[in-house]
């Protein structure tokens, strides 16, 4: 076993969950449970995953919804599998369609900001290549959850207030159904009140029936056309009929004898691997050692440097994944870490942000995927009578027609959310994930860092103390993080900050396959994270 499953360094929190024959790993309670009812059904861990992302969107609508992208990383077969089902802008919107509207950057409500959404598309596609059960089967715990409500959890409760007071301040009819769905009654639900969504219910209904074509071709595309079209906005039904995920192969670095697995750009993962390159140069003999500390902040400031300079839609690129993932590439970064802390610039390759769940069964498939509306519930753009949230993933495009990440018709914009993957030898030990938009390359690394570098069991590396690198020299770390570490680094120049709260820090799952197939899972304690298993 390469962790000591006894050894937590946080007590207080919870232990390392074992089983045998299939496990779930995320955020809600119910969301686990669903996923748990589908393997106990007889599905496999590609169709608990997605029953559990559905159910994400009932239970959670804080974070993601069924207008949400996802992504995906499955083992399954003895090989692994790459999805993006991210979508691209509208074929009417244009930079000087934004700027007409008033607008010198991209907004972060309403229609302009909203992309094609590529959730229900994912899980059709993953059904349809891997699963055992039907759509409609892995969807009904999700209809159900929606059809006769559930009792809202303490953190969503949180989080739908924070919403409901945004949203609440927005003007115009296109903002109205978000309050009719979300905020009946002109306020949100509290922690153990019952909320159902019929109209949720029956577009779930309406995917699992259809395997996703109601959504992009059928009545939920003309429902969202329609309500487009009346209030201003730019999709079309053109736009969610041309739609398909992108079937990727995933990329990596090996690290300390595993291999780090994430999706190719557009997504950001490559910022995580691109960070941990750097920091494979270097040894680590403890874990609460400010130099340890210090290294792991720059080399994710030089690759986020990197990152935000480059990613994009990979038909937009001007480098290689590859350039920037080289040994070569890592060292030159490396070179520049020094004791004091910097300002990160971008460097010059040889040219040549959600929901996040894992589930696993005792079959050997696993999955790492992961859902988001960005910014909470996205545009706070709702389509009557139907519970489709749409995000607001086009935020991150520039206004600048210079710029890597342009806006264009048709083009994908830089995405926050990324799932993980550890394999070691060529075999799986299993997904991992942190959600957070500019958060998650920086959960991936740490959490990385900790079960491989510092040998803890997936459970005490989720539960060990976070930073975040925001700008600049700005970090800013959780009120458990210790104190001498920070004093420390504000030494060598950081800029440090203590959070008032753990909001911002991500919220991850891990789940490791042992040898003889047994699986080792930990949950976020910053949410209402769980396990389910047997």
């Amino acid at each position: 076993m390469p962790f000591d499953p006894m050894y937590h360094p946080y007590p207080s929190r919870r232990t390392t969950v074992f089983a045998r024959r299939g496990m779930v790993a995320t955020s809600h309670p119910l969301a686990a449970q669903a996923g748990l009812e589908i393997l106990q059904r007889g599905g496999n861990a590609i169709d608990a995953a997605i029953a559990t992302a559905a159910a994400l969107t009932v239970v959670e609508p804080t974070s993601n919804g069924i207008g949400s992208d996802a992504f995906a990383i499955v083992w399954s077969g003895g090989r692994m599998y790459g999805l993006n089902s991210s979508g691209p802008a509208p074929q009417r919107l244009t930079i000087e369609a934004v700027r007409q509207a008033g607008h010198d950057e991209m907004p972060r409500f309403g229609w302009l900001p909203v992309t094609v959404p590529g959730a229900p598309a994912a899980w059709a596609a993953l059904s349809e290549r891997f699963g055992r059960l039907s759509l409609a089967e892995v969807l009904a715990p999700a209809v159900r959850l929606a059809e006769e409500g559930h009792p809202v959890s303490a953190v969503a409760a949180h989080f739908w207030e924070i919403g409901r007071r945004r949203y609440a301040a927005l003007e115009g009819e296109v903002f109205k159904p978000w309050m009719e769905t979300f905020a009946p009654g002109g306020r949100a639900p509290r922690a153990g009140e019952m909320w159902a969504s019929p109209g949720h219910a029956r577009t779930l209904r309406r995917i699992g029936e259809t395997q996703a074509e109601a959504f992009y071709r059928g009545d939920l595309a003309d429902a969202i056309d329609a309500f487009s079209r009346q209030t201003g906005g730019f999709l079309r039904k053109e736009d969610l009929a041309a739609f398909a995920p992108e079937w990727v192969e995933p990329v990596h670095v090996p690290y300390r004898g595993f291999e780090v697995w994430e999706l190719p750009p557009n997504g950001q993962g490559i910022v995580a691997l691109m960070a941990l390159n750097i920091l494979s140069g270097f040894e680590f003999h403890a874990k609460d050692d400010v130099e340890a500390v210090h290294r792991q902040i720059e080399a994710l400031k030089l690759a986020f440097a990197d990152g935000k300079r480059y990613i994009t839609d990979p038909r937009f690129m001007d480098v290689r994944v590859e350039q920037l993932l080289s040994p070569e590439y890592g060292a030159a970064r490396r070179a520049l870490i020094g004791a004091e802390a910097l300002e990160p610039e971008p460097g010059k390759p040889d040219r040549g942000g959600t929901v996040y769940l894992a589930a696993a069964d005792g079959e050997g498939n696993m999955v790492s995927f992961i859902q988001s509306n960005y910014m909470g519930f996205g545009s706070g753009v709702v389509v009557p009578g139907t519970g489709i949230s749409l995000q607001n993933r086009g935020h991150t495009f520039s206004l600048d027609p210079n710029h890597v990440n342009a806006l264009v018709p048709g083009k994908r914009t830089y995405h926050t959310i990324i799932p993980g993957f550890l394999t070691r030898g060529g075999e799986p030990v299993g997904p991992f994930g942190v959600m957070g938009g500019f958060m998650q390359p920086q959960g991936h690394l740490q959490v990385v860092m900790n079960l491989v570098d510092f040998h803890l069991n997936p459970q005490a590396a989720l539960d060990a103390p976070r930073w975040q690198w925001t700008e600049g020299k700005k970090v800013v770390v959780e009120r458990e993080f210790p104190a001498h570490i920070a004093q420390a680094l504000a030494r060598r120049g950081h800029d440090i900050q203590v959070a008032n709260d753990a909001g911002g820090f991500g919220r991850g799952q891990v789940i490791w396959r042992l040898p003889g197939g047994v699986l080792a899972g930990g949950t976020e304690p910053r949410t209402d994270g769980t396990i389910a298993c047997w």
